[in-house]
């Protein structure tokens, strides 16, 4: 074989194995290409996105350390790599960081050969909860769409009666001599105001978002940020998390803007033992996904804001609940806050979820960007 040709092949099978590799970021399951001694040499846009760190800083790690228990992974990898089996199938348990053993995630590992390659393997891992958490958002979606229906015909059915009634008591004001009557009908007038202002808020989100540009959403973090310590100014501190590369993306700020205080309001209330002793912390953080699913629409890129706090955790018996309207677990509280936000981030074709414990509580905005 002549030096050119050589040369040809060469760069043939370079553009292969490119072509292999930006395959494999398409994949909604996270991907590995690991060294018969553990040294990642690829991971895939999922990989990265599970992991919260860059491809190039993964791959200077190895692959045993993303693992709790290393045995079972580490014999299959060497057995593959001898070419004693083809393939090994085990379930394990990965950390959310190479040193964070209280994050784990449950994966089933498939581990292949690649073209009878002798120094490494291909390495794919399948969340064992992704299954039940689409269903459970799928559930959820359409809970949703039910829950707005009902409470569109209940505010309607509730706005029409109102009026008359508020009308009905400023004609008996009028007419009514005595002053116990009159207060009376003050409160008749009063609560029928509080009902319409309710009323109003339960069909606000139903309205359709006025797209007014560009949205940056650590203006939105910013604002909602100064927004919470102004009113908190004591105990209280709010920690910024973000990835400043994040685009800017088309939306209603003032709708995310509401959206994210909404969330970070209920935190800081649920806060207030942490505040009195001076170690509340909420904490915003910011972060690029690739290849989210979002219901059942699959998005190149999308962005993910967390925000997290060290309180107490949602009660159990609201937890599976607390985006429903009208469900509250603070005493005074309307049960609205978290269902306009919730609503406001689908209008952004986006989701919310939470994740609550004692000690942290996480919630979750996934918005797709362009």
């Amino acid at each position: 074989m002549s030096v050119r040709t050589s040369t040809r092949a060469a760069g043939t099978d370079s553009r292969q194995e490119r072509l292999r590799h930006e395959a494999l970021d398409m994949l909604a399951t996270m991907v590995a290409i690991v060294g018969a001694d553990g040294q990642l040499l690829f991971v895939n846009a999922m990989f990265e996105t599970v992991a919260g760190l860059s491809r190039r800083t993964l791959m200077r790690s190895s692959f045993y350390d993303w693992f709790v228990d290393t045995r079972a992974l580490s014999e299959t990898v060497a057995a593959v790599c001898r070419n004693e089996i083809a393939t090994g199938r085990f379930d394990a348990t990965m950390r959310r960081a190479p040193v964070a053993a209280h994050e784990t995630l449950p994966v089933h590992m498939i581990v292949n050969q690649i073209d009878h390659a002798n120094d490494r393997v291909l390495v794919e891992l399948l969340e064992i909860e992704q299954q039940t958490r689409q269903d459970r958002e799928e559930r959820a979606l359409g809970q949703v769409q039910a829950n707005k229906e009902l409470i569109r015909n209940l505010a309607h059915e509730i706005k029409n009666p109102l009026g008359g009634i508020r009308g009905a008591a400023q004609l008996l004001a009028m007419e009514v001599s005595s002053r116990e009557l009159t207060e009376y009908t003050q409160v008749i007038i009063h609560e029928a105001d509080r009902l319409q202002a309710l009323v109003d808020r339960l069909l606000a989100p139903h309205r359709r978002p006025h797209v007014v540009g560009d949205v940056n959403i650590h203006e939105v973090c910013e604002r909602v940020r100064s927004l919470i310590l102004a009113e908190f100014p004591r105990g209280l501190t709010v920690q910024r998390d973000y990835d400043i590369s994040i685009p800017d993306f088309r939306g209603d700020g003032e709708q995310l803007i509401q959206a994210v205080l909404n969330i970070a309001h209920n935190a800081a209330h649920a806060l207030q033992q942490q505040i009195a002793e001076a170690q509340a912390c909420i904490v915003m953080r910011t972060r690029v996904s690739r290849q989210v699913t979002i219901g059942k629409q699959r998005y190149r890129l999308a962005l993910e804001l967390h925000i997290e706090d060290n309180g107490p955790g949602i009660p159990e018996d609201i937890r599976d609940r607390i985006f429903y309207p009208l469900v509250s677990g603070r005493e005074g509280g309307s049960g609205l806050g978290l269902t306009l936000a919730q609503t406001f981030v689908q209008q952004h074709q986006g989701m919310i979820e939470c994740d609550s414990q004692p000690g942290r509580t996480v919630f979750r905005i996934v918005i797709p960007l362009p």
